[in-house]
């Protein structure tokens, strides 16, 4: 099998930059959600559809996200 329908963008989840790729791997899309800076992966789902898969990834990324607290210096 090799990988198809490779797609990568950039949101924002709570404040924080998170960068969103997804591809199709035979006949399930896997997507890895990662936080920009360090890019420390936030969570790796997978579903039927892109956008089923997307919304899994986005879903887990903003449960971690909203928990971080930002340290002011």
């Amino acid at each position: 099998m090799k990988v198809e329908d490779f797609q990568e963008r950039k949101v924002e989840i709570a404040g924080w930059p998170v960068n969103l790729s997804s591809y199709r791997l035979g006949d399930v899309f896997h997507c890895k959600a990662d936080n920009v800076s360090p890019g420390a992966a936030l969570a790796r789902t997978t579903g039927a559809t892109r956008e089923e898969a997307e919304k899994k990834a986005l879903d887990r990324a903003g449960q971690l996200l909203a928990r971080t607290r930002v340290q002011s210096i």
